[in-house]
């Protein structure tokens, strides 16, 4: 049965709904937030080194995000949608007053690239892919992360 135009909208409008507030996550410095629109097993690909699987991953990198960057904020510059798939140009900057991937905050003012793409079974994001321009923010800050 084809979805009407009215449910169709609506769809649009939760899922669209749904990856705005994981970035608001970020914004707000509110991890809880995920809770509401990750589904419980929800796939972030790639993980980040030591990241766990589900909504619980991400939390510690909301965290580690908002101490590393007090100001930090997630800007939406471009949505792709279709019913399930959701695909975000973004921008994230802030002041490196924290440490961050064992570099000493710098007090730099930073902005960096951010592209994802979502898959969604409704009101929840089930996969995550995404790319961050994590070259770019290392060259603003100055130094790279230290091998070990």
């Amino acid at each position: 049965m084809n979805a009407s135009n009215s449910e169709l909208a609506d769809l649009l409008h939760a899922e669209r709904l749904a990856v705005e507030t994981l970035y608001r996550a970020f914004s707000e410095q509110n991890p809880d937030l995920v809770d509401t629109v990750l589904a419980p097993d929800w796939e972030d690909i790639p993980l980040a080194p030591g990241q766990v699987s589900g909504p619980a991953g991400i939390k510690p990198i909301i965290r580690s995000f908002a101490d590393a960057f007090p100001d930090g904020r997630i800007v939406i510059h471009d949505v792709i949608q279709t019913p399930g798939r959701i695909g975000v140009r973004a921008e994230i900057s802030g002041t490196h007053r924290g440490e961050l991937f064992g570099i000493a905050p710098t007090g730099k003012q930073v902005t960096f690239r951010l592209h994802e793409f979502h898959a969604l079974d409704g009101k929840r994001i089930t996969t995550t892919w995404h790319m961050e321009d994590w070259f770019g923010l290392f060259l603003q800050l100055g130094q790279f992360p230290t091998q070990s």
